[in-house]
């Protein structure tokens, strides 16, 4: 009986804290004045950077980034339209940087004569930069600035 009574309290509790969820809405915060249980517009879509400017990588291994508009570009199984500035032949008439070294690499770790087709996809690691201002801030220090923090024995 007590169980009963306890598992009913708990339902009822549940519900009036979900009633009350739904009715509350956010005033500050990424959201904005919608409601929890409701999808507020989206925002506008910004234009991407258009820039021949590298970006600087925040840590080791990062994919480059790409500093420029790719809008209307193909990259699918039949073609690629980054490679046409980026391929091995192509970089001396573009003054675009080659693709990296490990792009010609198969899967077993022997190198191939042209871009291995697991690497031919460029988008799925790098994207372009958009025009927006984070939406919050970000304290986020890149790998270069830690280390010169650190002192020789690893503190501060």
């Amino acid at each position: 009986m007590m169980k009963r009574s306890a598992i009913a309290l708990l339902a009822f509790a549940i519900a009036a804290g979900t009633s009350s969820l739904t009715a509350q809405t956010v005033t500050s915060g990424l959201r904005g004045p919608t409601p929890l249980n409701d999808e507020g517009p989206a925002p506008p879509m910004l234009p991407n950077r258009n820039t021949s400017e590298r970006e600087v990588r925040n840590y080791p291994e990062q994919p480059p980034v790409i500093p420029h508009s790719i809008d209307g570009y193909q990259v699918d199984l039949n073609g690629n339209k980054c490679l046409s500035c980026h391929a091995r032949a192509r970089t001396a008439e573009s003054q675009a940087p080659m693709v990296s070294i490990t792009h010609f690499m198969d899967r077993d770790g022997q190198f191939l004569g042209s871009v291995s087709p697991r690497r031919f996809f460029c988008t799925e690691c790098h994207v372009p930069q958009n025009t927006a201002n984070p939406p919050i801030s970000n304290d986020f220090i890149d790998i270069d600035t830690l280390l010169s923090r650190a002192s020789p024995g690893g503190r501060r």
